[in-house]
């Protein structure tokens, strides 16, 4: 069998297998299960054989016309690189894993069978983005996962937060794809063709007429599809969909293709030093912003949301210092442990019987009811903060290293401002993530408090699944950067000193300082009334103790206890706690410019349709019918009325005829 056959059948599988699953679910309901489960173990056999075949060398191109259009001609295409040969074992490899882990964690869900084929679809369409070599069929991928991930968000329809949510992120990421459509469409009017190998060919012969307006257009598409600054509001709310669901979205479907989308042609906003520089800031942005919000969140979905849209802001990064090598080595090794991370959080909400860390941190011997969780989350979580020898230490640490190599002018592709302010936001970010990952950890693992509920042990497909993701977690990223440096480009992937010493130390010093927080706010965990600490003019709850220790007055008994007390977040952010715990108020700022407007020009526009059109309507309506009901009455049917009619007319006639007569 041919390269090229076997690449099409990676994504056709998983589309049968939903197709399938529809018809069967109701009427073969013992079906549901092999086809979620064989399709994309199946695609993820022949993409690997794909990838062995590439072998990270010359890039596989097959096409043919699917119809005369007149003008640009739109192909069905195949381009396979490296870049797409990885990236799709990668998407087969987690969602086999979400397919396997989700038949226990949905095991008595009635919908389970339209659940497993919209995961499927939402498989098939990622695998035609990856491998499609025509921007037209690269774009039915793109907005076949938004309407699928619009369905699977909102799979617990009857709650109002998976209603909501599901509805905002089909809306904000569609924002995005308006000008994203507007951008291909002028991308390929200059380059004459949708294909990718043309376009990269029409840019390496300074064909793009306008280069920065195609790149920002594009970019905003980026954005609401990868959860980067400002369109990245939808993630945090689709925690509101199953957990599977969530590690499906973060690690190896949807919001990976906008950076997979830049990768691909990244010389085209190369073309634009502007274009570069807004990549720049808004990975900046992205990346330090959503770290400062995890640290805040309550919520372990929403922690583990926003640590991905900070990752994407890595990768960004990466692209835009001009190294697509590290953008995709990190998006590799992030899909592994943050598929992990989310379906290890599964388990631990099942357990727990609530999202809440601070919940979780009143609960004491957790991590004894859920030993394979809590053993493999460690090892995902020391691969979030980049702690060596785990495997995101070694992609995040060749994205830092990029940056520094822009930032000191070894590259004359892009602005060594990019460089900077990535190198900068990056190391930043590291110390972040570090403290919000070690915080995690603590209220989950180390609370103190009531016993754990015992819920019964998971099933053991989810506890083999997160066994089985915990490895590339642990060893993907160094054996990654020794034996795949030609299929990122040739580019060495060996971390480098400066970087790996800044990156290291800081991602400790995080971790140290989050520990030292938690320590103290543990102590104090329901010694301090809050009564107390209201009172207080400073406010601070170990100033409120010494002063009682040191006036002999209790502290301890049946009061009312300060909301939180033991987490080391509110007393590392301060006072800006309140703001990054609601996303830095974003969503209001969008509902004041947004949402109010349109909402209002919307009742406008309903007024003047119900009391200014309706109203000419009726009032057109109403005199033919006031005229109708006049002529209706004077027929009455009565013969005497008639003449009597006929005579008084004449009478009128005859007289009006004297008066003209008489006055003439």
């Amino acid at each position: 069998m041919t390269t090229t056959t076997l690449a099409v059948l990676v994504p056709v599988l998983p589309f049968l297998g939903a197709a399938a699953g529809l018809l069967l679910g109701r009427t073969a309901p013992g079906f549901v299960r092999p086809l979620a489960v064989l399709p994309p173990l199946a695609s993820l056999v022949l993409a690997a054989l794909v990838a062995v075949r590439q072998d990270g060398g010359q890039a596989i191109d097959a096409h043919t016309r699917l119809t005369p259009t007149g003008s640009v001609p739109i192909e069905l295409a195949l381009h396979i690189d490296g870049f797409a040969a990885l990236v799709a074992v990668l998407v087969a490899f987690v969602v086999s894993c979400v397919q396997l882990y989700s038949t226990g964690y949905l095991r008595d869900d009635p919908r389970y069978p339209s659940y497993a084929a919209l995961v499927s679809l939402f498989t098939s369409a990622m695998l035609l983005v990856v491998y499609s070599g025509d921007l037209i069929v690269l774009l039915v991928g793109w907005e076949v996962m938004g309407i699928c991930s619009y369905f699977l968000v909102g799979h617990y329809w009857e709650t109002p937060q998976a209603r909501a949510a599901s509805l905002k992120a089909f809306l904000v990421t569609k924002l995005g794809d308006v000008p994203f459509l507007i951008g291909l469409f002028a991308l390929a009017t200059d380059a004459g063709s949708f294909r990718v190998t043309r376009v990269l060919a029409t840019v390496a012969n300074g064909g793009l007429h306008h280069p920065t307006v195609i790149a920002l257009l594009l970019l905003a598409g980026v954005a609401g599809k990868s959860a980067q600054f400002p369109l990245h509001t939808w993630l945090p709310d689709a925690m509101a969909g199953p957990t599977p669901v969530s590690a499906l979205i973060h690690a190896a479907t949807m919001v990976a293709a906008g950076v997979y989308f830049v990768a691909r042609l990244l010389p085209v906003f190369e073309a634009s030093s502007a274009a570069m520089l807004v990549l720049a800031v808004m990975a900046a942005v992205t990346m330090t912003g959503s770290a400062l919000a995890a640290l805040a969140q309550d919520d372990i979905k929403r922690v583990l949301a926003y640590s991905t849209i900070g990752q994407l802001g890595y990768m960004t990064g990466a692209l835009a210092v001009g190294d697509r090598g590290a953008a995709v080595f990190h998006l590799l090794t992030h899909g592994a442990f943050k598929a992990l991370l989310f379906l290890a959080a599964g388990v631990i909400i099942h357990a727990a019987g609530t999202n809440s860390l601070a919940a979780m941190s009143r609960t004491s011997h957790l991590r004894d009811r859920v030993p394979d969780a809590y053993w493999t989350m460690t090892v995902a979580l020391l691969a979030l903060a980049a702690i060596p020898p785990f495997s995101g230490f070694f992609s995040k640490e060749s994205v830092l290293g990029a940056a520094e190599h822009a930032a000191t002018g070894h590259t004359d592709r892009v602005p060594g401002g990019a460089g900077w302010i990535v190198l900068v936001a990056g190391l930043a970010t590291a110390l972040l993530t570090a403290a919000y990952a070690t915080r995690l950890w603590l209220l989950a693992f180390r609370g103190r408090g009531a016993e754990a509920p015992d819920h019964g042990r998971q099933p053991l497909v989810m506890n083999a699944v997160l066994w089985v993701l915990a490895v590339p977690s642990l060893a993907l990223g160094g054996l990654a950067y020794r034996v795949l440096p030609d299929w990122f480009d040739g580019r060495d992937l060996t971390p480098t000193l400066t970087t790996s010493i800044l990156g290291t130390g800081l991602a400790v010093v995080g971790g140290l300082v989050t520990y030292g927080a938690w320590q103290r706010t543990t102590a104090l965990a329901g010694r301090v009334p809050l009564g107390a600490v209201a009172a207080h003019p400073e406010g601070d709850a170990a100033l409120v103790e010494a002063e009682a220790i040191a006036s002999h007055e209790p502290v301890y008994g049946d009061v009312a206890y300060a909301p939180d007390p033991a987490d080391p977040g509110r007393l590392l952010l301060g006072p800006l706690h309140r703001h990054a715990a609601v996303g830095f108020h974003l969503d209001a700022l969008c509902t004041a410019l947004f949402v109010r407007p349109v909402l209002a020009g919307a009742s406008l526009v309903r007024f003047l349709d119900r009391e200014v059109v309706d109203t000419y309507v009726h009032g057109a309506a109403a005199l033919p019918r006031l005229l109708g009901a006049a002529v209706r009455r004077a027929q009455t049917g009565n013969v005497q009325t008639y003449v009597s009619a006929l005579l008084a007319g004449t009478v009128v006639l005859a007289v009006a005829v004297l008066l003209v007569a008489t006055g003439a």
